[in-house]
């Protein structure tokens, strides 16, 4: 019998599986081989798509007649600083004494491709191939997948979508980015002073920047509205509490045009006139100012003689506030951003670093739910954290209290919602390398273990009371609660969490005694109120993404979609995917399309980026809607489940690219331009070379950037182009 050959993703990885497999290994240049097995190891990519002058050298200058460029058959090369590990791996593969391959790459779609790619360059045949498909790098888990590796067979439409992925946004980032240089590159170059521009888009790539600058647009096109809430002062055994008026039906002003919401008007002098109506049959409408003498301080304040409010209803419950869902990818990259001020993709480096270190579980997950084979054995990742210090004693909790035997038929266990991956978990293994981690990392790694152990305890109880006051026919509305049992809370809060001071409505609201004084009211009991107040607010923009929020939004961006049945139909799909979307962020960031603020991590476009979003608004509009880049990624998804063919989807894609490359050739719109660039250029600091917007709120920290895709003018613009774009995502 020949021997069995492991090939991981990268040198660490291997090194896992070398020590799991049990056998003495002498080491080798690019490998590591004993009696029975050997495990070598990619470098991330070993091959790549080729650029188009690998077919024929006249792609190599752009030009339109040379587009739209759709390949019949699709050329790879080797990457150039990979070729000794390449050849290494082909050797390896090759070898008359192997005859059986294990599969070792990330479990996911980009590893899946990682190795297939190595597999078609080396021609490998008449071998026995089997892909180890594990959810972390403990070595139980590792021996468990070499057990139960199935056929590489059974991963076929996997593949199949992986390389529609590639292609897919190989075939848009070539053609588009070539045309639209082609087409308004030097219209772009002539405004921004530069030698030459290069207009770099992509399918996810220009969904995102574009989500970015019409939010940008959102708050410059804000304009502030002033309302005006009208609150009454009572007490309950002498303790004060404010109620706030709404014009609910049967109020006088329902329905009203001098209405900003239910809860507040559009002038000061509304307000006025509903107090006035409540103090009339007191006697006390003098107190309201009269007109010309609106906005000086209101004497309605503190009345001459309190007026009575009926208890119109009093609603007292009890509120359970269950644990979130784990973490999966996006869901912690959203915290991290908030938590600790770091990028997507630092918090991907860290994560995976964690993983390799047997910490955690697969990073690159979109479930938020445990699958019902792990939960069958939760207690181990549980038991093995009960020496994690931060949170050891809530690990002894859980297991004493033995919730853990029923999560596998709670919320937080479904297999219908996993499908690579189950969530982002601790392995409760590893705790030797926490001495390593620096302090960020060290944080990730408890913001997992916190929001894992919470699940096994129990919902926070809230006590709370729902108050509505009637005078006349105005009502009136408060609502109070205070947290009686902190359940899972316990587990989640930081110790500073404690002190942090909160407004006064919030203390109000939440004050103990209070809500045991209201809870002695009943229906039709009258109180007394002694004043009314007038609070003025304002509308507010809305917030610029921050990268964390960025993350969240395409992961969700189904949700986008205006039209009802097809949110439906691609609901479950975002933009990207949780392996790429950081990578995408600092892609638009390099290309200075996006500036990101790395105090605040606050996102903004720059001039360049929304050049470019108005220049694809005019020409390929559809490259900025979120519903076709969910639909693309929702049919990779088919494919991979086999409920659409390759060819199907490749004549869709073949369609779509030829289609609007030449709609943009034809297009003779490039002079039209300048309006736009003119428009977009006000905004920014220094005018046409200007980069961060003007008064933007991620001023004042440090913006990450680098300059590409432009050059400074230094005499005139340049003509024929044999720069080289990839496809982009």
């Amino acid at each position: 019998m020949g021997k069995s050959l492991f090939i991981a993703e990268k040198p660490s990885v291997a090194q896992e599986f070398a020590k799991a497999l049990g056998e003495s290994m002498t080491r080798y240049d690019g490998y590591q081989e004993s009696q029975n097995l050997v495990v070598t190891w990619c470098v991330g990519h070993l091959v790549k798509l080729s650029y188009p002058e690998a077919y024929d050298l006249s792609y190599k200058k752009w030009s339109f007649s040379t587009l739209p460029f759709i390949p019949q058959e699709f050329k790879y090369e080797i990457i150039s600083n990979s070729r000794k590990q390449y050849a290494i791996v082909k050797k390896l593969l090759l070898r008359q004494d192997v005859d059986r391959i294990y599969v070792c790459t990330d479990s996911g779609r980009e590893g899946e491709y990682i190795y297939r790619l190595v597999r078609q360059e080396a021609h490998v045949t008449g071998k026995e191939e089997r892909r180890v498909w594990i959810d972390s790098q403990t070595e139980e888990e590792i021996r468990r997948g070499v057990r139960e590796a199935k056929p590489i067979s059974a991963y076929d439409n996997l593949a199949a979508a992986a390389y529609l992925r590639a292609q897919e946004d190989y075939l848009m980032g070539i053609n588009f980015s070539r045309v639209l240089t082609l087409r308004y590159g030097n219209s772009m170059a002539g405004f921004l002073g530069e030698e030459y521009c290069v207009v770099s888009v992509g399918r996810v790539m220009t969904c995102v920047q574009g989500m970015v600058v019409e939010r940008e647009r959102q708050i410059r096109d804000f304009k502030e509205t002033p309302f005006y809430r009208v609150l009454a002062k009572s007490t309950a055994e002498g303790i004060p509490f404010h109620a706030e008026w709404k014009a609910v039906e049967g109020s006088k002003f329902f329905k009203s045009p001098a209405l900003y919401s239910e809860s507040g008007f559009l002038e000061r002098k509304g307000a006025e006139e509903l107090i006035a109506g409540l103090l009339e049959p007191s006697g006390q409408a003098d107190l309201v100012p009269a007109p010309g003498q609106e906005g000086k301080t209101a004497s309605f304040e503190a009345l001459r003689a309190k007026i009575p409010a009926a208890v119109f209803s009093i609603e007292k419950k009890k509120e359970k506030k269950n644990p979130p869902l784990l973490y999966n990818l996006a869901e912690l990259q959203n915290d991290c951003s908030r938590m600790f001020k770091i990028s997507p993709d630092q918090t991907l480096k860290i994560v995976q670093d964690l993983y390799e270190k047997k910490l955690v579980t697969y990073p690159r997950t979109d479930a938020r739910v445990l699958s019902s084979a792990i939960a069958k054995e939760i207690n181990r990742n549980i038991s093995g954290l009960l020496n994690f210090g931060p949170a050891g004693s809530f690990a002894k909790q859980a297991l004493d209290s033995g919730s853990f035997k029923s999560i596998g038929k709670s919320r937080y266990t479904d297999d219908s919602q996993i499908t690579d991956h189950y969530a982002l978990i601790p392995t409760g293994q590893g705790l030797s390398a926490l001495n390593s981690l620096d302090r960020t990392s060290y944080g990730v790694y408890s913001a997992i273990v916190k929001r894992f152990l919470s699940i096994f305890f129990p919902p926070a109880v809230y006590r709370k009371i729902s108050l509505v006051l009637a005078m006349g026919t105005e009502k009136f509305f408060a609502s109070f609660r205070i947290l009686e049992e902190e359940g899972y809370l316990a587990v989640m809060k930081k110790p500073e969490e404690k002190d942090r001071q909160n407004s006064d409505e919030e203390k109000e609201n939440s004050n103990p005694a209070l809500l045991k004084a209201l809870e002695s009211l009943r229906k039709g009991q009258t109180l007394e109120i002694s004043g009314f107040e007038i609070r003025e607010g304002k509308t507010s923009p809305p917030k610029r993404y921050n990268s964390g929020s960025m993350i969240l939004a395409m992961e969700n961006a189904g949700q986008l979609i205006e039209d009802e049945e097809l949110r439906e139909q691609i609901k479950s799909c975002g933009i990207g995917t949780s392996a790429t979307r950081a990578e995408i962020l600092k892609k638009l960031v390099s290309n200075r399309y996006l500036a990101l603020n790395t105090k605040t991590q606050i996102l903004t476009p720059t001039l360049m980026g929304e050049m470019i979003y108005d220049i694809v608004r005019c020409s390929i509009r559809s490259l900025l809607n979120p519903a076709l880049t969910a639909s693309w990624e929702k049919g990779l998804g088919y494919v991979a489940d086999g409920s659409v063919s390759s060819s199907e989807y490749m004549q869709k894609l073949n369609t779509f690219v030829s289609s609007w490359t030449n709609q943009v050739k034809n297009n003779r719109n490039e002079d039209q331009m300048l309006p736009y660039y003119q428009y977009a250029a006000q905004f920014y600091k220094g005018g046409q070379n200007g980069s961060a917007p003007s008064g933007s709120a991620s001023r004042g920290g440090s913006r990450t950037g680098t300059k590409t895709g432009s050059r400074k003018r230094s005499g005139n613009g340049g003509s024929g182009r044999s720069r080289k774009t990839s496809g982009s995502s």
